[in-house]
């Protein structure tokens, strides 16, 4: 009667926790999730630089099109583009990743329909004496009862299933692996051809004829290498020169400003002009030690002095001591793959790391001198220091959980009124997933730093190998800990009275926590969801911070660089989720259904992030973050048969019979067949992801158009087959229904495909995939850099300041807005001069004529007007305060886009001396002189100081003024796209230098 009670007292209990609980968090993430969408699409039209750089700050062929002010055209917008053309913009890694949370929707969207169908149905009516939450569970269905053949046949469905889906994404993906490494946007640049070998032997690392000898072995042999060499004595040089040069870059911005103020105040108060006092600073670290030196007179002789160090440091490498690592760079792209797969020495641990697809911007060039042994000891310990921080996490996880649950709440006397409250059971349905979140966002920071230290020496493997260690952390603490603690303890606790209660105790504690897995499912899916999209953090970021911190130009252009994807610490989360949802598929249906709500958001949500808002110039993996994602949803299939497995067997601990065995073995046998499956994989599709196969760049060899073709990724047959691209042999329609086949065949069958085709033909309409080009759709008036040319305005003149190449007047920078749209101004430039500009306003109209170049400084580039758009001006006043200054036709032919990385400038037929440079290490890359980006008041009272700092400067120092300029209310503003090293020439330029004809 006693143990009667208790478990009626037990139910009543989760009755009054599990369903306010659920219920509080489901009203509290709809709620925050609605008003986030909300706010970004009003806010998506007014804030371009936050919500769609890849509009303009990427390369032209990379750009999206602009989307109308419309708060959900941009729905419609990123669904018009098909799949080929998202590879060609974002790449073979985004792709891959938007089409796992594809294909992770579409599973869990099926699996929560058919699972409320039937599995929930068998739940509630299962004859159980559960109560709450848990009567929607696997918990109320008996051992005994026939009803868990329905979650059996169900679950090995389902398991089918996701397996077929797996290998059928893997033979997408080796498809489009081997046409991404051979596709001539890829192979023609020199990384695609070069590795970086590690760990090399004094013998070759001293003797560069031996090196090239035993690498001219493969075919097409060596075309050039490049032994790395010591440099920190250069780059402290370097680091303190550039030091030296934001310094001065930050005395002069303030000095301009300082001027542009007094000469404001002295036409004020009609009073004669005092330039402000220069300000002062001592040579010593030591506060108040040593004589007071003039700012601009001292950081000017410090920089030539340190130019002059660099020049003469730099001008013999062979100073350098060498180390232990080289580029070798090949003449074909297979022979690079095949020394990647070689046994290079027969030394032990000699030349073995071996990395492929090399980009310069990815390397870790303080981890390329680090022998094997030191590797691998540093590897043991990043290991155990990464076991210490499991244990750490457990431990601060589990404390923090418990001290914020309400069981535990009750127990303190000031609270133990107010437990039973509504505002109880909203805080324990929030409050535990949010500091979990935060618990989780600190430790990937400190796993990063170990994979570093380990010796690690790119960025891009940092993440690939942060993938698994973080997906770990979150299957242990996010899941078993927290989610399952209740439970395990629970188990513990009565087993330790009577072991045998073991078995008994699962079945009824295990479902309890499907409540935990809903919260945090739902807190992801809804607020997470809203929050990745919204983007608050870059908002604050590009438009609040920088009007605190980012006070020269630099700075500022800085500060509004594009956001880049987190890929190590995202996909282990995604995978997380789906291990979730999978292993409770079963137990609790309606999990499906959050799970199912999650991906889908997140794969709206990203499919936009990407096309619109992400760049990630220097994630460039071919996709093998992917392999990873399937191997982490090979962990979540496991759990789930795990989970299966226990719970038949817990069913039948009381009453052991034919029909629970049964039920046992097949539950079983699916987790074998799983593991043969799983073997199956790793055997017949790793070795051909990593490493080009020969088959493949024989056949590219032999019909070079292959490499340019999208492929039939879902054909059998050879790579000379039909592809997506051969518009001559197959029509529109055709290519569309290969394109479902492409997107959906490892879903389900063909004929499935062709019946939908055939009951709604519209879906092959072309028409549905078309997208006008970037740059030319009509951007709407509320865009925040809407194009302000007028359709009379003549073609571009590329020797005026105030146009870019593409006939546009270019963007300024993101903050100081006003509503100038009220003003109803528009800027233009002149068809009869180019050298007025036309600036029309709503009561008058102005011609500021360009000042002629002697009275340019010499060597100094004018104050721009690149910048200039109608948003640039915060009143009618500034319109005839504002100077518009020419520079020279040098200086626009220098002109580059910051947004350029070098990778994309480091084709395949650049010089020899332009890729040894390329592949120096960046302290020998950098030059011997400096650029000084900074603004120019507009009455040219520092056009003096500027020829003095030119003259301390002793030549080596360049003013550059373009695009950049002070407001009517004394602002710095700034094209952030504008590049001004490249202005002055002060940059090395890859692309330009050919390669000879002939290689020694």
């Amino acid at each position: 009667m006693s143990d009667s009670s208790s478990s009626s007292s037990s139910s009543g209990t989760d009755t009054d926790n599990s369903v306010p609980t659920f219920v509080s968090s489901l009203v509290f993430n709809l709620v925050v999730a609605a008003i986030i969408f909300i706010a970004f699409c009003i806010l998506r039209p007014r804030f371009k630089r936050v919500y769609a750089p890849r509009t303009y700050a990427v390369n032209k062929e990379k750009r999206s099109s602009a989307v109308s002010s419309q708060p959900l055209a941009w729905i419609s917008a990123i669904f018009r583009v098909r799949d080929e053309e998202i590879i060609a913009r974002v790449g073979l890694d985004t792709y891959m990743f938007l089409r796992l949370m594809r294909t992770m929707f579409i599973i869990f969207f099926v699996l929560s329909i058919l699972s409320v169908i039937t599995i929930l149905p068998a739940n509630i009516t299962g004859g159980g004496d559960a109560a709450g939450m848990d009567r929607l569970t696997m918990a109320n269905v008996p051992g005994e009862s026939g009803k868990l053949w329905v979650h059996i046949v169900f679950f090995m469905v389902f398991v089918v299933w996701v397996m077929r889906t797996i290998f059928g994404e893997l033979k997408v993906y080796t498809r489009l692996r081997i046409w991404w490494l051979t596709n001539p946007t890829h192979s023609s640049k020199v990384g695609a051809s070069t590795v970086l070998v590690s760990t090399l032997p004094s013998a070759l690392m001293d003797n560069d004829n031996k090196l090239s000898s035993m690498f001219n072995m493969f075919p097409g042999g060596v075309r050039q290498i490049i032994v790395n060499r010591n440099c920190s004595k250069l780059e402290k040089v370097v680091e303190d020169r550039n030091a030296f040069v934001g310094s001065l870059e930050k005395a002069l911005t303030s000095y301009a400003v300082k001027c542009e103020q007094a000469h404001i105040k002295s036409v004020k108060k009609g009073v004669a002009y005092v330039a402000p006092k220069h300000p002062m600073t001592r040579a010593s670290k030591i506060p108040f030690k040593g004589p007071k030196l003039d700012v601009f007179e001292y950081y000017s002789t410090q920089i030539a002095s340190l130019n002059q160090k660099i020049c003469e440091m730099s001008g013999d490498k062979e100073q350098f001591k060498r180390q232990s690592s080289a580029f070798v760079l090949f003449r074909k792209q297979m022979a690079a793959h095949m020394a990647a797969q070689t046994v290079l020495d027969y030394k032990p641990f000699s030349m073995n790391s071996v990395s492929l697809d090399i980009n310069p911007d990815d390397i870790i060039w303080s981890n390329l001198n680090m022998n094997p042994y030191d590797r691998r000891i540093r590897g043991y310990i990043s290991f155990a220091a990464t076991i210490g921080l499991v244990i750490v996490w457990t431990i601060l996880t589990a404390a923090l959980v418990s001290l914020i649950s309400i069981d535990n709440l009750k127990k303190i006397p000031a609270l133990s009124s107010m437990t039973n409250s509504k505002w109880f059971g909203l805080f324990s349905g929030i409050v535990p997933a949010v500091v979990l979140a935060v618990l989780m966002a600190v430790l990937p920071m400190i796993l990063r730093l170990l994979l570093r230290l380990e010796g690690t020496p790119r960025v891009s493997e940092v993440n690939l190998r942060l993938l698994h260690r973080f997906f770990f952390f979150q299957v242990w603490n996010v899941y078993l800990v927290m989610i399952f603690s209740t439970a395990i303890l629970t188990v513990a606790t009565d087993a330790v009275k009577d072991p045998s209660m073991i078995l008994k105790l699962i079945p009824t504690n295990v479902p309890k926590s499907a409540t935990p897995v809903l919260v945090y499912v739902l807190l992801l899916a809804f607020t997470g969801a809203a929050k990745e999209i919204l983007q608050i953090a870059r908002l604050v970021l590009r438009y609040v911070l920088p009007l605190l911190f980012a006070k020269t130009p630099r700075a500022i252009s800085n500060a509004e660089k594009p956001a880049e994807f987190d890929w190590g610490t995202s996909i282990p989360v995604h995978s997380l989720i789906f291990l979730m949802g999978f292993s409770y598929s079963f137990i609790s249906p309606l999990v499906n259904c959050f799970v199912a709500a999650y991906f889908g958001l997140f794969y709206l949500v990203y499919r936009y992030q990407f096309l619109y808002v992400y760049n990630d110039a220097n994630w460039v993996t071919g996709g093998l973050s992917f392999p990873k994602a399937i191997q982490q949803i090979m962990v979540g299939v496991y759990i789930s048969e795990v989970y299966m497995l226990l719970m038949m067997v817990a069913k039948i601990a009381d009453n052991v019979n034919a029909n629970g065995i049964v039920r046992v073995v097949f539950t079983a046998l699916t987790l074998l067949l799983t593991v043969i499956a799983h073997l199956y994989i790793n055997d017949a599709y790793l070795p051909i992801i990593n490493f080009m196969p020969v088959r493949g760049a024989a056949d590219i060899e032999a019909n070079p158009k292959i490499a340019s073709m999208f492929p039939d990724v879902m054909s059998d047959g050879d790579m000379s087959g039909d592809t997506l691209e051969t518009a001559s042999t197959l029509t529109a329609e055709h290519k569309a229904r290969l394109g479902f086949y492409a997107a959906y065949g490892s879903l389900v069958p063909k004929k499935l495909i062709d019946y939908v085709l055939h009951k709604v033909p519209s879906l092959l309409d072309p028409r549905r995939f078309i997208s006008p080009k970037p740059g030319q759709g009509k951007t709407d008036i509320a865009d925040e850099e809407e194009a302000i040319m007028s359709d009379e305005s003549p073609p571009p003149v590329l020797n005026v300041q105030t146009t870019t190449t593409d006939g546009f007047l270019p963007m300024p920078t993101a903050h100081h807005y006003n509503d100038e749209n009220a003003l109803g101004i528009s800027a233009r430039r002149s068809s009869q001069n180019t050298n007025v500009l036309s600036i029309d306003s709503a009561n008058a109209m102005q011609q500021m004529p360009m000042p002629p170049a002697n009275l340019l400084a010499p060597g100094e580039h004018a104050a721009g007007d690149n910048s200039l758009s109608i948003h640039s001006y915060t009143s009618a006043t500034e319109l005839r305060q504002r100077r518009s200054m020419a520079p020279s036709a040098t200086s626009m032919a220098k002109r580059r886009s910051r947004f350029d990385t070098a990778s994309d400038r480091l084709e395949a037929d650049a010089g020899d001396n332009a890729l040894a440079e390329a592949f120096s290490n960046p302290a020998l890359r950098a030059k011997p002189e400096s650029v000084v980006w900074v603004p120019r008041d507009n009455n040219n009272l520092c056009d003096e100081l500027h020829q003095n700092v030119r003259t301390w400067g002793a030549g080596t120092i360049h003013i550059v003024t373009d695009c950049v300029w002070i407001d009517a209310k004394c602002n710095v503003k700034a094209d952030v796209e504008f590049d001004p090293e490249a202005a002055a020439g002060v940059v090395e330029n890859v692309a330009v230098s050919k390669a000879p004809t002939n290689h020694k």
